[in-house]
This record gives structure tokens, C-alpha cells and sequence, in this order.
């Protein structure tokens, strides 16, 4: 603004304040020192206003385009512009479609295609936004919605999202193929993994029945049979382990398998390999069945590993409380049948308390209660003294099993107890007497 100023006030006439009582003597003067007349100073008035003005409007126009020089680049460098070309299935443009962007932030803009399947969304701010085709023309007009690309929009700047949909479709052709092919390598190792499965089942079976002739076979046939026990155990893994090659690592089905050749070494007795088997059934399996910890609790109480026998039973009657009266009773039974008598006593009162009707807890509990008998010195003889509950138990299975096996086996555990220790109060068969 001074610029200006100082161009208005540089042409105006110097001359003094206007007098009113000596100002035509002063216009006159003017005429006389050659200043001209009044309408010739008029004249150059106007003039100098004329080109004060030019001046002031060049200035003002030169401020200006200096202001938008400076402005203009700023303003420019904050939008960009997505654009692409569509073409349809049959690599032909493809018009009429809406083409949608949406910022990060939901931001939404739309544009059609023209009749060379192009398009451009200019004024975006710079990001990240996602492409898609929002409508179809007829007939099309009933596709779903269709994601183009994920586009980053730089500052003056143009980003591509094209789409070729007869390279899309060959593209879906080619995987769709692919997935067709890969579902039947599936389906054929899936029947292969159920015919194997299905045959170690039916030698199972044939191991099983093999063991029961091993309990019955008289001495001089034991060992050949034990044979045959093992070689049948032999079979049916052959059978679980080409099951679980068909499986593959992610199968489903694969701690089945394991828990299927654990049985297999364990009906033969082969404790190690069952052991193995049955931990690996238990890793494959996220929420594993309370029948795998029992499985490797009997193989480990076999075993001697007492301490790890009762975590596997203890996890089993964790996992599945209902049963875990028989968790308790098996392990007292594999405890039994390894002459480990004194150890089977805690798990067999375990099983009793959670079940007291089972006649053959309380017939082993007190025959395992037999083993913690210790001797008294009375007088000159050494006179048996039962542990706690002995007695008891061996009448409470007479009590539920009177006419079958272990009410019988525990009537004779009495009798034994009275020959030891003659004159001791059995109170075995059946009711007590009226008082």
C-alpha cells in the first residue's frame, strides 16, 4: 500500500494552501511562473490520476500472481487422482460400471467408465483406499460388489487400479483346477488312510483273541503263541503307521491313529512302544480323551513308573469325573497284577469311595490289604495283626457279589484270615445276629 500511496501523492501540484482572498492572485502567478493555467493543471491532474492508477493496478496484479505462485503449488501437492481402465470377460472396455474408492478413514467417491472402460477420480487426499466396482450395467446388474485393488494415493500424484476380467476369470479357471486336483489327491489319501485303518482294526481283533488264548494256553503252547501275539502286533502297526502316512500331519484323525497303535503294542505287552504311541495320541489330540491317560497309566503301572502311572490316572479322573471310579480301580488293578499289592491299596480305596457298589474294588482292596499285615509278639507266638479295613473290605464284596466271583473269592480270603489268626470275629456271612 505505500508504494501506492507514494505514487498518488508524487504528482500533486506543489502549491500552497488555496487563500480566499489572494487565491486568484496566486492562480494567476501560477500562469505567470509558466505552471500553466487552471484548466491546463486540470489536464495534467487527470493525466497523472490515469497513470497513478495503471501503476496501482499493475502492482495490485503482480501482488497477486506472486500470491498465487505461492499458494498454487501448496493447494495441488494435497490431492491425487485414482484412475484405470476395466475390461470385461472378453478383454473388450467395458462401460457403464460404478467404480468406487473409500479412504481408510470411509471417505467415498464414485465414477462410471466410459466407453473405453476408463476412469478417473480426481481430489484425493493422500492414503490408502480400496477400489471396487459397486454396480454393473445390465445384465449384469445383479453381481455382487467386486474388490479391484488397494491403492496407495500419493500428493499430485496418480495412482492405477485396472482390472481385466477375462485374465481374472482365466486366472479363477486355472486355481479352481488346482483346488479340484488337490481335493482329489485329499479324497484318495483319505481312502487310503481308512482302508489301512480298517485293516489294523481286523488284526487288532485277531491280537485280541490272541491274548485270551495266551491266558488259557497251557505251559508248553505259551511260547509259541506269545509268537504269534507279537507278530500280530507287528501287522496291525504296520497297517496304523501306513494310515497315518495317508493322514498327513494335520489331519483330524491322526491321534486316533497314535491311540490305535498304542493298543496294538499294548495288548501284546510291548509297554515302551504302547507308552510312546499313547503320549503321542494325547499331543495330537487338543481336548484329549480321558481314555488316553487311563491307556497310558495301565502301560506305565505295568512298567513300575508308579509316580507318572498315577498322574495319567489322575489326569483321566480330572477329565472325565464320572468315571473316574474306574480311573482309580484300573490303576489298582494294573498295581494288582504286578505283585505291587501295597501300592494298589490308596488307588482301590479311591474307586471305592466314588463307587461302593463294585464288588471287585473291595475284593482287591482287601486282598491288597492282606500284603500290609504286620506280626505281634504275643507271649511266646507271633500273632498276625490285619491292617485297618481288611476284614471289612473282603465282606462288603461277599456283601455285593454273594453268589458270583469275588463275593466267592473274598469268602475264601476270610476263611484264609480265620485259619491265620484263629478266633478273630469275621462276621462274614451275610447279616449280623439280632442282639
Amino acid at each position: 500500500m505505500s508504494a501506492v500511496s507514494y505514487l498518488r501523492l508524487s504528482c500533486r501540484p506543489a502549491r500552497p494552501e488555496p487563500d480566499l482572498e489572494s487565491g486568484r492572485n496566486k492562480r494567476d502567478n501560477g500562469a505567470k511562473n509558466g505552471s500553466g493555467t487552471p484548466d491546463q493543471l486540470l489536464v495534467k491532474k487527470e493525466k497523472c490520476s490515469m497513470k497513478t492508477l495503471n501503476k496501482s493496478v499493475m502492482g495490485a496484479a503482480i501482488l497477486a500472481a506472486a500470491l498465487f505462485g505461492a499458494l498454487a503449488p501448496g493447494a495441488a501437492a494435497q490431492t491425487g487422482t485414482i484412475s484405470g481402465q476395466i475390461m470385461d470377460v472378453n478383454g473388450k472396455p467395458w462401460a457403464g460400471l460404478t467404480v468406487q474408492v473409500v479412504s481408510e478413514q470411509g471417505a467415498k467417491q464414485t465414477a462410471k467408465t466410459d466407453s473405453d472402460g476408463k476412469y478417473s477420480i480426481p481430489g484425493l487426499r493422500s492414503g490408502i483406499y480400496t477400489v471396487t466396482i459397486s454396480a454393473f450395467p445390465p445384465p449384469n446388474d445383479k453381481q455382487q460388489p467386486y474388490d479391484i485393488a488397494k491403492v496407495r494415493v500419493e500428493s499430485g500424484g496418480e495412482a492405477k487400479a485396472d482390472a481385466n476380467f477375462k485374465e481374472i476369470m482365466t486366472k479363477q479357471g486355472a486355481a479352481a483346477q488346482e483346488q479340484v486336483k488337490k481335493q482329489e489327491e485329499a479324497k484318495t489319501k483319505f481312502e487310503g488312510m481308512k482302508a489301512h485303518f480298517a485293516a489294523g482294526n481286523a488284526i487288532l481283533e485277531q491280537e485280541q483273541a490272541a491274548r485270551a488264548e495266551l491266558q488259557k494256553a497251557p505251559p508248553d503252547q505259551r511260547a509259541a503263541v506269545k509268537q504269534k501275539l507279537s507278530d500280530l502286533a507287528d501287522q496291525a502297526a504296520k497297517e496304523y503307521k501306513a494310515a497315518q502316512e495317508s493322514a498327513g500331519e494335520k489331519d483330524p484323525n491322526l491321534h486316533l491313529l497314535w491311540a490305535k497303535l498304542g493298543e496294538a503294542y499294548d495288548i501284546a505287552g510291548r509297554n515302551e512302544e504302547a507308552a510312546q504311541a499313547y503320549q503321542q495320541a494325547i499331543a495330537a489330540k487338543p481336548d484329549v480323551p480321558a481314555g488316553y491317560y487311563n491307556n497310558l497309566g495301565n502301560v506305565l503301572a505295568r512298567m513300575g513308573k508308579i509316580d507318572e502311572a498315577k498322574a495319567a490316572y489322575t489326569k483321566s479322573a480330572e477329565l472325565d469325573p464320572a468315571n473316574a471310579a474306574t480311573a482309580w480301580r484300573n490303576f489298582g488293578i494294573s498295581l494288582y497284577n504286578a505283585n505291587r499289592l501295597g501300592d494298589a491299596v490308596e488307588p482301590l480305596q479311591k474307586s471305592a469311595e466314588l463307587d461302593p457298589k463294585n464288588a471287585q474294588t473291595w475284593y482287591l482292596l482287601g486282598a491288597s490289604l492282606v500284603y500290609r499285615m504286620t506280626l505281634k509278639k504275643v507271649g511266646d507266638k507271633e500273632v498276625p495283626e490285619f491292617a485297618p479295613g481288611t476284614i471289612e473290605a473282603y465282606q462288603k464284596a461277599v456283601e455285593l457279589d454273594p453268589n458270583g466271583p469275588y463275593g466267592q473269592q473274598a469268602k475264601a480270603g476270610l476263611e484264609q484270615l480265620q485259619q491265620m489268626a484263629p478266633g478273630i470275629d469275621l462276621k462274614v456271612y451275610g447279616k449280623k445276629k439280632k442282639s
